[in-house]
């Protein structure tokens, strides 16, 4: 599971810091109180603790799943190892006895219940046998070498950086942790909510395309009616209106069609420049609108870099430019610009602007500022512009209207493996 190699890579950080600072210790302990410690004993308790970190790190770049068994075994070795360091430096009497809570706070914080109860019996019966066998740090000599107030003073010394180290420790350990929770929750979120999107976007699809299958019939009985009429027509002018009606079914049964090839093709993607991506766009929708007007800015200096393209994408943008002309009958603003890893096109109308209180819930479905809107065109524009790794944003411009802003990422190379 994703939480326990997390909690194992947090663990590796903690013996590495642990292992500084337990050698510190054992330089103060040899170099400045004059302790009575065998340092090669302690040094190669020490290395140990090393190479099982190096190990664990580097099993950690392995692709075997990190279990919950093998959490726990890696903190028993935790616990037998700081029992042995404190074994040879006094046993319960050394003030670092609290290193062995360390084990068992991270058995709780990542655990099942078993395994934690199972760890504080360990820690338990470590604490109970160090009560009785050690080896003294300090030990008793006929000459008074030390007096009670001196063993006193380096005890209560000892018990002061325990506790600084143990605090550091515990601290650093429990606010990554809940980092790493958080993290957590954020990507179960954006997940939750990526399901609920792709749920309405399935929704949306086998509603259109039922629609569509439902209205094949009757444009196809109009067709047959107009043409009988045309026939029967008796005035220029009722000949006309027969020609527009059967223009318009003409229409509504070749954007029936052009549904259907644009599903066909949902997989075909291109990568093209964004300043011609953008001009054949327009020349498309001013094919659908021709009373469309707009300015476009001119664009940066130098080569405009490639975008993905999609028939997605282009019905995206077109529902954008559909808005932003509904929103007011004045020209529209159009404008391209790019950097090294992102391209945007900002759109801009004249209209009366984005209501401060629908503004969060714009691109949700059903939910539009229009009067006579179905509310799922800007909702299938944030859809289709996430699957392409972009985003769409809507502001209130400071001088009127409404400024859309459309990024998406510059396609990066793929790197071709050698071949063997």
């Amino acid at each position: 599971m994703p939480g326990y190699h997390n909690a194992l890579l947090q663990l590796t950080y903690l013996r590495t810091l642990t292992l500084f600072g337990l050698s510190s210790a054992l330089l103060m302990a040899v170099y400045v109180l004059r302790a009575d410690i065998n340092v090669w004993l302690l040094a190669a308790t020490l290395g140990v603790m090393a190479l099982v970190n190096l190990f664990t790190y580097a099993r950690l770049h392995s692709v075997w799943p990190v279990t919950e068994t093998e959490l726990f075994a890696q903190l028993t070795a935790d616990a037998a190892l700081y029992g042995a360091l404190i074994y040879q430096t006094g046993g319960a009497t050394n003030p670092f006895i609290s290193l062995l809570l360390i084990p068992l706070l991270i058995s709780a914080a990542t655990l099942s219940w078993r395994f934690t109860w199972l760890m504080a019996l360990i820690v338990v019966l470590f604490y109970s046998s160090l009560l009785h066998y050690y080896i003294p740090v300090l030990p008793a000599q006929t000459g008074h070498q030390y007096s009670l107030s001196s063993l006193f003073d380096i005890h209560i010394t000892g018990m002061w950086l325990n506790f600084l180290f143990t605090v550091v420790l515990i601290t650093w350990f429990i606010v990554r942790l809940q980092q790493t929770m958080r993290q957590q929750e954020s990507r179960l979120h954006r997940e939750r909510e990526r399901r609920l999107r792709d749920q309405q976007m399935v929704s949306l699809a086998t509603f259109a395309a039922g629609t569509a299958h439902e209205l094949g019939t009757p444009l196809s009985t109009m067709s047959v009616i107009l043409n009988d009429m045309t026939l029967e027509a008796r005035t220029p002018e009722f000949a006309e209106d027969i020609a527009l009606l059967r223009q318009q079914v003409d229409a509504c049964s070749a954007r029936l069609k052009s549904m259907a090839r644009n599903a066909e093709e949902a997989g075909a993607e291109v990568n093209r420049p964004a300043d011609e991506a953008l001009h054949e766009l327009l020349e498309r929708w001013l094919l659908i609108r021709p009373q469309a007007q707009y300015r476009v800015s001119p664009v940066s200096a130098g080569k405009a870099p490639a975008i993905s393209d999609s028939p997605q994408l282009q019905q995206s943008l077109t529902n954008l430019l559909n808005n932003a002309m509904d929103a007011s009958d004045a020209p529209i603003e159009i404008d391209l610009s790019w950097d090294t890893e992102q391209v945007w096109l900002k759109i801009r109308d004249h209209g009366p602007g984005l209501p401060l209180t629908e503004v969060t819930d714009l691109g949700r479905p059903f939910v539009t500022t229009k009067g006579n809107g179905l509310g799922i065109g800007l909702f299938l524009t944030a859809t289709t512009l996430a699957q392409h790794h972009g985003d769409v944003r809507l502001y209130n411009h400071p001088e009127g209207g409404t400024l859309t802003e459309v990024r998406l990422p510059i396609p990066q190379p793929q790197p071709t493996g050698s071949q063997l």
